[in-house]
């Protein structure tokens, strides 16, 4: 009879040790959850504030590049800028600015040539022009051509005739260059998009004509 309580006892203590044993198991697979939890939340915060600091630096260099003069830039000032429903003799390919026709050219990426009258209009309402050569290698032409996605007062065409490889275009301003990827074409976009050279900054680029 007295050994009855001792193997009672036994088995609370028993018992007791495993409850401990589960409780600090469960201690620990909850510190490993949350601690994996914040360890993938900080990595999360990190890369997304890394992407965010590159944005900025980038946004920064870029508008510090369009405040420069830029390198090989020509100037074509006092253009007229009648409405015509002729053909226009430029005295530029593509074309500066000058008289042009009454409707303007929808600002968006072309495949193939367009007017080059109304392209002039949209250069008059703040746009930049980006052409190329038909025979740019296709990676250049994609490279030129990722420079107007998701930017409204953009026109981007391959232009025959042209002489250098790549041309960007506003309103009295030019750069010629050689590769659809050259690193002074998106300072010349920032610096003229939409800039105070066009006559007409602020009117529409789009309800005018295809092409």
């Amino acid at each position: 009879m007295s050994g009855k309580p001792k193997a009672g006892e036994d088995r609370k203590a028993l018992l007791a040790a495993v409850q401990a044993r589960h409780r600090a198991a469960d201690r620990r697979r909850a510190w490993l959850i949350y601690g994996t939890g914040a360890a993938v939340v900080l990595a999360i915060i990190a890369a997304v504030t890394f992407v965010l600091v590159g944005e900025v630096q980038q946004r920064e260099q870029l508008n510090a590049a369009a405040a420069r003069p830029i390198e090989g830039e020509q100037d074509y000032p006092d253009q007229s800028r009648n409405h015509t429903s002729g053909a226009v003799n430029y005295p530029q390919t593509p074309a500066t600015g000058g008289d042009h026709a009454p409707v303007w050219t929808n600002c968006g990426i072309y495949t193939a040539p367009v007017e080059q009258t109304r392209a002039v209009h949209s250069l008059e309402h703040g746009a930049v022009w980006l052409t190329y050569r038909p025979d740019l290698p296709t990676d250049q032409i994609a490279s030129l051509t990722s420079l107007a996605v998701g930017q409204d007062y953009l026109l981007a065409s391959p232009v025959p005739g042209q002489v250098s490889p790549v041309v960007a275009t506003a309103w009295g301003k030019q750069l010629a260059v050689d590769s659809g990827s050259d690193e002074r074409l998106a300072p010349f976009i920032k610096k003229y998009r939409q800039g105070a050279q066009a006559p007409e900054p602020g009117a529409v680029c789009s309800g005018g004509v295809q092409g």
